[in-house]
């Protein structure tokens, strides 16, 4: 069953070649063809994940902070986002199946909520272990909140825009991330490093108001409803590790590779999340101001690549549009580690390449595994992939965290390269879906 929306009306406008245009044609046809209903969902998902980004921004842009307040050693800080993002592949799979079986739009705010109160509870954590705690719960909403908002656009985007229309949900990481920055270089100017890193926990109470909101004024795809409502095998990790017959393809070819090629991009992703603002204090000497401005650059790049990945993905097709942003990351990254001190210009610079291309390549991510599972186990297919290649990513950071004392945090963020390298090689192991009708 489709769960495309119906034709919109025709307009009066004409392409320049000739002939009418629809509503979908234009710079925002795709948030035109979402609909009412769905421009509410888009609102609802953007807004989350911009909450979710922001939350999980709080850790890295205090790190310097809590290592110094705590006494802790780099290994040790890089155990947070491992923690975290491990932790997270429970929370993803989880809210997974809660999609499938009671709804993208309730499992929504059991993620947001989940998030937000563990990390205000950071906030007033009185050591490293609780801290550590704290911050692996607050992991299990973080998981979870992607792979479902995603999966409530995609089912009401058509099949014609739905890449970029995830590339757009997809951007408001950088929005949280930007406003994550912001919020640490006036709290951090202002106040005292050792209450500092608090009060950044403490602002995460934010997603509570969204919440509200999403009660209210969100709800799932009717087509989507319909379609899990009459399927009694909704929500079955069973059935994402099917292996296939001669009557039935079955799931679990695509579950591994698609598991695979999350570990990958996530893996270099999370590299750079992690370690670059401590890179830029610590190897570059920079203030926290500074430091801010440089990181205004990556974002920056990185909110233009997300829209442009998405555009990309619908016109290149999803395979070559990951592929090519995977080789186009591997290479940035090594150059970015690899900048001659003393060089902070072309630091600078370079840094609107690395946020644009490790961004873009996340674009179709979205709309990619939507389409390779059907609608009943689509929530438990995408939050398991995805939360289980953060997890198996997560190790990326750690390693960073306990080779930067020899090598340094620049040289240690080569690892980010090689999972680049793992995500282009699982292509090999995925069809391509552009175009296709969620069912």
């Amino acid at each position: 069953m489709s769960t495309t929306p119906p034709p919109q009306a025709l307009t009066s406008d004409a392409h320049p070649g000739g002939g009418e245009r629809t509503a979908e044609d234009g710079t925002f046809g795709w948030l035109r063809a979402l609909g009412p209903r769905g421009r509410r969902a888009f609102a609802g998902a953007f807004g989350g994940y911009a909450l979710d980004s922001y939350d999980y921004f709080t850790l890295p842009l205090s790190m310097v902070a809590l290592a110094a307040y705590f006494g802790l050693d780099s290994g040790q800080t890089g155990l947070f986002t491992t923690v975290t993002l491990v932790v997270s592949a429970v929370g993803g799979a989880a809210a997974g199946v809660f999609a499938d079986r009671v709804g993208r739009v309730r499992a929504l705010m059991i993620t947001v909520v989940t998030y937000a109160v563990f990390t205000v509870a950071c906030g007033f954590a009185p050591n490293y272990e609780t801290l550590l705690v704290f911050r692996a719960l607050q992991g299990l909403g973080f998981g979870g909140e992607w792979a479902v908002g995603a999966i409530l656009v995609a089912e009401y985007a058509s099949a014609r825009h739905r890449g970029r229309t995830l590339g757009a949900v997809q951007s408001s990481w950088a929005v949280g991330w930007a406003l994550a920055v912001v919020v640490y270089t006036l709290v951090f100017s202002f106040v005292g490093d050792d209450l500092a890193w608090r009060v950044m926990f403490w602002t995460g109470a934010l997603p509570a108001l969204l919440v509200v909101w999403l009660r209210r004024r969100v709800h799932d795809a009717p087509q989507a409803v319909a379609v899990r409502e009459q399927s009694p095998g909704r929500g079955s990790f069973a059935a994402i590790f099917r292996p296939g017959t001669a009557e039935e393809p079955g799931l679990l070819r695509i579950t591994v590779f698609a598991g695979l090629l999350s570990t990958g991009v996530q893996g270099g992703y999370y590299t750079l999340a992690t370690w670059v603002p401590t890179y830029l204090k610590t190897e570059r000497g920079l203030s926290v101001v500074g430091t801010g401005g440089y990181l205004a650059f990556l974002i920056s790049g990185a909110f233009l690549g997300y829209l442009t990945g998405g555009y990309l993905t619908d016109r290149l097709g999803r395979r070559r549009n990951i592929w090519l942003f995977a080789v186009l990351s591997a290479v940035c990254v090594l150059a970015y580690a690899n900048i001659p001190g003393g060089a902070d210009t072309l630091l600078l610079i370079l840094g609107f390449p690395l946020g644009f291309c490790m961004s873009a390549i996340f674009s179709g991510f979205g709309s990619y595994l939507s389409e390779l599972y059907p609608t009943a186990v689509r929530g438990t297919g995408q939050g398991f992939t995805y939360n289980a290649g953060r997890a198996v990513g997560a190790v990326f950071p750690t390693l960073v965290g306990f080779l930067a004392d020899s090598w340094g945090v620049g040289g240690a963020l080569v690892f980010g390269a090689a999972g680049y390298a793992l995500a282009a090689l699982a292509l090999f192991g995925l069809p391509e879906t552009r175009g296709k009708e969620l069912t």
